[in-house]
């Protein structure tokens, strides 16, 4: 059954329309992510089709009785409201207790919140949380949610996944979260120059389908060398579950990709950081850091230990208020420990982009406050004037000159990351550094990263973001220490489903960037099939600690023959075999370990 049609709609907000003889419709089940740059009409089409906004031609038609739902990007209350009266109303406790979907709401959205807490008092998270919840709870036909992961954190955004995967209502997303749009969205409608062009499928299918009509209209290889067969490249080689979305065409990918190189260089990377930084980054040695006054006095970290070396990708994954900015702040040397030390490599020249943005002069011009750092660096191979990285990022032609003081959050923030990148750190700390950014934006900056030399620690809540430029996951799981996760988000997401239980240490391990983690506690067995396992682990424990040895003589090679390229590509084989029978007899440690009392 057919819910909205749109015939013939034009808005426009200046000289240019945002959009022009827009025709398209919504029908009952449809899922539709909407994806487009910075301002190029996302959330007027969203307005648009829910009647908040009229347009200046055309019409916009809804089936009698919709069961219509708006998530707009700002959440407004009225005075005075709580949780319960936002979220249920004046529904008594006995009925909205025996509703199921109420229960799941309030269970995945706002656990630790008092039913009864006054929402002016709460920060902007935990207001989105309950101005989701107040949307989820009823009956609806029809879902219009723009922007709806801001704020949230993974598992938030994970538990909402889930619970629009589970709903057979129909949606209209607009959101720059592409692991977002892969879960829940079959259909991809990207906002451009006041049209909107439609694809079948999640982003992935979308990235194929662009790619796809990019080799169509190719006349060169430069042009067959772009940034969307590089992403589906990753696409492709990255996680599993990427690669099994119905709608996401594997052999035609595979022909798209068959000469593309991987999105990194590891041993050329890897060779340029250690020159740049020698063998030390960060070692954080048997660390303490407590944080507030008084009664709110809490430790975040409890004697943890943890490396970081050069070269290293490594993203920050924990819940809000776990210590992620925190132990940013503590690699930078604005938060002192209270016991332990933490030892800075000589060489390290250090970049921070924090949440907050910097305080920029409004009347300097965009393109004077990057020339003033530096007016050309060199990315990779390749040098870039700072109006060509402008450009990348977004600033074209005359925008390049507008005053700071007129920029956007988001223009602010890239101007920002690029100013960081225009001083050539050795060392990068990004937290949240796709606050404000679109899609396209996010794919330049990810392919910047990419040919970056340097060691670097991203703390973000963009699942694809973080999954697309580290190497390795690590987690903040309210323990004091930092652990490492070989599963990545998928495994945090598991372990903070089963209470943040860490899993049993990799017995006799070196100090890789991961960190101590207890073993969990193990179950009772039968007497000779017990003695058995022991002396299997036994085993097991004896060659994980030869190959962590040989694992760390092999990191200390790559760093003295860091100018050597053949044997650089040498020596990195022979990591990569170890870290591979490493992670196999890991796991079968794990497992066994598991049955063992």
């Amino acid at each position: 059954m057919n819910l909205i049609n749109l015939e013939n709609v034009a808005k426009s907000y200046g000289p240019k329309p945002l959009l022009d003889a827009v025709s398209l419709g919504l029908d009952e089940g449809d899922r539709v992510g909407v994806v487009g740059r910075n301002g190029g009409g996302k959330s007027t089409l969203v307005s648009v089709v829910a009647r908040e906004t009229e347009p200046d031609a055309g019409r916009v038609t809804h089936t009698r009785g919709l069961r219509l739902g708006l998530l707009s990007q700002r959440d407004e209350f009225p005075e005075g409201a709580t949780v319960r009266s936002v979220v249920l109303g004046d529904r008594a406790e006995h009925e909205w207790a025996g509703d199921v979907r109420a229960r799941d709401v309030l269970g995945g959205l706002v656990p630790d919140l008092d039913l009864d807490a006054p929402l002016a008092d709460m920060s902007g998270g935990e207001r989105r949380r309950v101005a989701l919840a107040r949307l989820l709870v009823p009956d609806s036909d029809l879902l219009l949610l723009d922007e709806p992961t801001n704020h949230l954190d993974i598992e938030a955004i994970a538990w909402l996944a889930r619970h629009l995967k589970g709903r057979g209502v129909a949606l209209l997303v607009v959101t720059h979260d592409r692991w977002f749009l892969d879960e829940v969205t079959e259909r991809t409608w990207e906002v451009v120059d006041g049209r909107v062009e439609r694809y079948e499928g999640g982003y992935s299918a979308y990235v194929l389908a662009k790619a796809e009509r990019a080799r169509i209209a190719a006349a060169t290889e430069a042009k067959r060398q772009n940034l969307l067969r590089k992403e589906l490249a990753w696409l492709r080689r990255g996680p599993q579950a990427r690669t099994s979305k119905p709608k996401f065409r594997v052999d035609a990918a595979q022909a798209l990709i068959a000469d593309e190189p991987p999105p990194r260089d590891a041993v050329e990377l890897t060779r340029f950081a250690t020159a740049r930084l020698g063998k030390t980054v960060y070692d954080v040695e048997d660390v303490t850091v407590e944080v507030g006054e008084g009664d709110t006095r809490r430790t975040i970290f409890d004697r943890m230990t943890w490396r970081v070396g050069p070269g290293d990708r490594v993203g920050l994954v924990g819940v809000n208020g776990s210590g992620k900015s925190t132990l940013l702040r503590l690699l930078d040397g604005s938060v002192p420990p209270l016991a332990g030390k933490v030892v800075r490599g000589k060489t390290v020249q250090l970049a921070h982009l924090s949440q907050n943005l910097e305080d920029l002069d409004p009347a300097r011009r965009v393109l004077e406050s990057v020339e003033e750092i530096r007016r050309r660096i060199t990315v990779g191979k390749r040098e870039w004037t700072a109006s060509q990285l402008l450009e990348r990022l977004g600033f074209q032609g005359d925008r390049q000159w507008t005053p700071i003081g007129e920029l956007s959050g988001g223009e602010r923030r890239r101007l920002q990351l690029l100013r960081l990148l225009m001083a050539e750190p050795n060392v990068l700390l990004l937290d949240e550094p796709t606050n404000d950014l679109d899609i396209e934006t996010l794919t330049e900056v990810e392919d910047l990263l990419d040919g970056w030399p340097g060691t670097l620690v991203v703390v973000s809540h963009d699942r694809y973001f973080l999954e697309r430029i580290t190497d390795h996951v690590v987690a903040l799981l309210g323990d004091g220490r930092v652990s490492l996760l070989p599963g990545g988000v998928d495994e945090y997401l598991e372990r903070r489903a089963a209470g943040a239980a860490p899993k049993p240490a990799r017995p006799g391990g070196a100090a890789t960037p991961a960190a101590k983690v207890a073993p969990a506690p193990a179950k009772p067995k039968a007497g000779g099939q017990d003695w058995k396992a022991r002396k299997e682990l036994d085993r097991l424990e004896r060659r994980l600690e030869k190959l962590a040895r040989q694992e760390t003589e092999l990191h200390e090679q790559l760093a003295a023959h860091a100018t050597d390229y053949t044997r650089l590509q040498e020596l990195d084989a022979r990591l990569k075999e170890i870290q591979a029978e490493a992670a196999g007899i890991e796991e079968e440690w794990l497992m066994l370990a598991e049955d063992v009392g």
